[in-house]
């Protein structure tokens, strides 16, 4: 059997520009008026953690039949993709070279499977790692997941996929913008960093990892490899 290294990307802000969560919210908001919510700025503004931030998000959907917000992901992709500056055009290119090799590409993130599948099968990407939002019995959101996909809970899925698909980490690819990014950064051999964050720009000199700049793009006028 062949092993083929893993390509793992972080998605908001490494892949789009924007964080898919909040520009999904927002749409899926504008559709359906909310009734009483969670302000997750402000939350975010008190110091709550990221993984609180992330389990908050999710309980807006509680009661939501599973199909309906699969429906919405799509609808809401097929609108986000047409963006002239949609893409962090450095990654993605990174993504399909990776590709164009028989590597394993895989999507790591917070954000929900709805919104990730049309990206990852827009880009061609083999699998995503991502919180699982629990469905009871009807097939209606309960507002819950079973762990948020954030900080070490990336480094760990990523570990357990490498080793599933006996893949070295050594020989394996990771790339990220934001510090939260770091278990996922450090779990394989080469890792990258999209963008400017200050704490990952200092790792990455200090470790000599890639860096890649956030311009940004359209999907369709990148090449395919």
């Amino acid at each position: 059997m062949t092993v083929r290294p893993v390509a793992f990307f972080d998605v908001d802000e490494t892949l789009l520009n924007g964080k898919s969560m909040l520009l999904f919210r927002d749409w899926w908001d504008a559709l359906h008026p909310p009734g009483e919510t969670c302000d997750l700025e402000a939350m975010a503004l008190t110091g709550k953690d990221r993984s609180e931030l992330n389990r908050a998000y999710y309980r807006r959907f509680a009661g939501v039949p599973a199909h309906e917000l699969q429906t919405a992901g799509r609808e809401w992709y097929a609108a986000f993709r047409t963006d002239p500056h949609a893409f962090v055009v450095p990654a993605v290119t990174a993504l399909r070279r990776h590709r164009a090799l028989g590597h394993m590409v895989v999507l790591v993130s917070g954000s929900l499977w709805p919104v990730l599948a049309p990206l990852a099968a827009d880009l061609g990407a083999d699998r995503i790692l991502c919180a699982s939002q629990r469905v009871d019995e009807s097939g209606v959101l309960t507002g819950e997941i079973v762990r948020p996909m954030i900080g070490e809970a990336k480094g760990e899925a990523a570990a357990v996929l490498m080793a599933a698909a006996s893949a070295s980490p050594a020989d394996c690819f990771a790339y990220g913008d934001h510090v939260s990014d770091l278990p996922l950064l450090r779990a394989v051999g080469t890792a990258a960093v999209v963008g400017t964050d200050p704490v990952l720009s200092e790792r990455a000199v200090r470790e000599g990892w890639l860096r890649l700049p956030c311009e940004t793009g359209p999907l369709d006028s990148l090449s395919p490899l």
